[in-house]
């Protein structure tokens, strides 16, 4: 059986990109946070938006644009803004 192409698009991985920097922007910050129940208690809350990060890079990698990418771009997006409405970096 052939292996189905992925469906691949560029606005998309600009913006899988741009999410990408963004939580590597924000894990810097907290690593230079010198309290370290401080910065435990950050990187506990962010570990959420780098699970969610993850799952929708995972699934681009894999699977390509789909039906479902959308929905996980929308779950990270709400994450990441929570995370900054909580947590002040």
């Amino acid at each position: 059986m052939t292996k189905k192409r992925r469906k691949l698009n560029k606005d998309f991985e600009k913006k899988i990109y741009a999410s990408k920097k963004n939580v590597e922007l924000v894990l810097a910050k907290i690593y230079d946070i010198d309290d370290e129940d401080i910065q435990k208690e950050y990187i506990s809350a962010f570990n959420r938006v780098v699970y969610i990060y993850d799952e929708l890079k995972e699934d681009y990698d894999q699977q390509g644009f789909n039906d479902n990418s959308e929905e996980l771009l929308k779950n990270y997006k709400n994450a990441f803004n929570l995370f900054e409405s909580e947590f002040e970096i």
